[in-house]
């Protein structure tokens, strides 16, 4: 009698096990599927999808029937994003800006960049490079134009590439068409001289330009206006 009281113990007990078993299982199914259900609701929500869609893109801006502004990009995506829309170039931009005369005054590209419609705010990453007129170059990793209160600015390290130097520091901030700039913290300048000579042959070697670097010592600000 014992053997068998015995016997009917273990199966009592293998039965709770293999029953709790069970439900555990359940449960951590039923909780897998709400989890795979939520992230399903969260990539399908239409804030996560673009309303547009466009590559090989090309618009122009135009102010009292002048063009001011022209933009090319590869890939073009729009968002609504919770009443706050915004548009996408994950394969990057190319800004241009025009004069009265519809002469270039200055241009950005970039291999990412994002436009905020309702702030009025662009934004570029990765590889940025902006010029002006004159063929000052500024070259960044992450940059940001304000279009209402026209004017570009950065906290990221900067390097600004002109025809006898070249300025890097951290910190910058400019008019939009980059005629009239600042550095917050210059790092350094490089001044580069290079002489033509009177005559030129075959056998002329081309000067090595003489590159002389200046530390800016105590000096924290460093600007720049185009006359």
């Amino acid at each position: 009698m014992r053997t068998q009281e015995s016997g009917f113990k273990t199966i009592k007990i293998f039965l709770f096990f293999r029953i709790a078993a069970l439900f555990t299982g359940a449960a951590f199914l039923l909780f897998a599927c709400e989890n795979n259900i939520e992230q399903i609701k969260a990539f399908s929500s239409p804030e996560n999808l673009p309303t547009v869609e466009a590559t090989n893109y090309e618009t122009m801006f135009t102010d009292s029937g002048e063009v001011r502004f022209s933009l090319k990009a590869p890939k073009l995506l729009r968002f609504e994003g919770e009443g706050k829309p915004y548009v996408e170039f994950p394969e990057g931009i190319e800004l241009v800006k025009y004069d009265e005369r519809q002469n270039i005054i200055s241009s950005i590209t970039a291999d990412y960049a994002k436009q905020f419609e309702r702030e009025e705010k662009w934004e570029a990453k990765n590889n940025v490079v902006a010029t002006n007129a004159q063929g000052d170059t500024l070259k960044t990793e992450h940059l940001i134009w304000e279009e209402k209160e026209e004017r570009i600015h950065t906290e990221e390290f900067v390097r600004i590439i002109r025809q006898d130097q070249i300025i890097t520091g951290i910190g910058f901030q400019s008019d939009q068409s980059l005629q009239n700039w600042r550095i917050k913290n210059p790092k350094g300048t490089i001044y580069i001289n290079v002489e033509t000579p009177e005559t030129t042959s075959p056998d002329s070697v081309p000067p090595t330009p003489e590159i002389n670097i200046q530390p800016n010592g105590n000096r924290r600000e460093l600007e720049f206006e185009n006359e």
